[in-house]
């Protein structure tokens, strides 16, 4: 298993990410995307042995998460974790999505905010229920947290979203993933409140972002091609759209999550702390 980790001008966040991985996911892999950060995200990285595909240029979240599923499939990984470098994710749950994929034999399981917890009122989490609603709209199936970026995939999705074009890691691919047979489970977890930077999503830009996700749901995906190996899920022929079941499998935790902090070579997690020396190394040198 492996955890891709999208990188965009993440310099305050990017240790923090990836020692919450090696601290509380150590027995899996990972890889940094460098997806042409203008500030000192690539030096980090370099500087602390992280393993790292360096793009020269910004090619955004999809092509960043494509590069990390190609990494993936090249070295044959079972499994693939879509982890944010903003730190808001924690790798405290990799097991519980994990054992999810695996019992319910899934081929997506979302790390869920909402899979046992009612959602907050506010305007963003109006625009997270509206993209659930036109899902369950076209798909039949309700994903309580469609915009969450804390995503396992399988083998076979690792394939498709690495060689099918216009496939990226956003909500209009997931509701058409369900439609096409894939399975899809949700897992409860929690994340955390971003610590440093601004995130991309501003007023405009989540407008423009629920305007383009809205319509690739409702409109543009009825007209795409099928995948040119279509049906191929687990091993599988894919069930019918009509179906596929997403289902919640809830992880209730009442611990409150803090950012990884690294401290004297040493790196702590909540109040936790291991040597992160040789911890969750990918043994392939690191992509420059």
């Amino acid at each position: 298993m492996i955890a891709i980790v999208p990188a965009f001008n993440e310099a305050a966040n990017i240790v923090s990410a990836v020692e919450d991985l090696r601290v509380n996911a150590p027995d899996i892999n990972y890889v940094v995307v460098n997806d042409g950060s203008r500030d000192e995200t690539a030096v980090i990285c370099r500087q602390r042995g992280y393993h790292m595909v360096d793009l020269p240029v910004n090619l955004g979240l999809a092509g960043a998460f494509q590069t990390g599923m190609k990494y993936a499939l090249d070295h044959g990984y079972d499994y693939a974790l879509q982890f944010d470098a903003d730190g808001q994710h924690s790798a405290a749950y990799v097991g519980a999505l994990v054992d999810a994929a695996e019992k319910q034999r899934a081929n997506v399981v979302i790390g869920s905010r909402f899979a046992a917890v009612k959602k907050p009122v506010s305007a963003r989490m109006a625009g997270s229920a509206l993209i659930s609603a036109m899902i369950l709209l076209t798909t039949g199936k309700r994903v309580q947290d469609p915009t969450s970026g804390m995503r396992l995939f399988d083998a076979s999705m690792i394939r498709l979203l690495a060689t099918e074009p216009d496939l990226g890691p956003e909500p209009d691919t997931i509701a058409l993933l369900m439609r096409r047979g894939a399975k899809v489970c949700e897992v409860q977890v929690q994340m955390r409140d971003r610590v440093a930077g601004e995130s991309y999503l501003t007023f405009t830009r989540s407008a423009s972002y629920m305007a383009r996700i809205g319509l690739s749901i409702l409109l543009v995906q009825w007209f795409r091609r099928p995948f040119s190996e279509p049906g191929r899920f687990r091993g599988k022929a894919a069930v019918a759209p009509s179906d596929v079941a997403v289902c919640c499998a809830p992880v209730p935790t009442d611990q409150v999550l803090r950012p990884c902090e690294v401290e004297g070579g040493r790196a702590l997690s909540g109040s936790s702390a291991a040597s992160t020396k040789g911890a969750g190394a990918v043994e392939e040198e690191a992509l420059r």
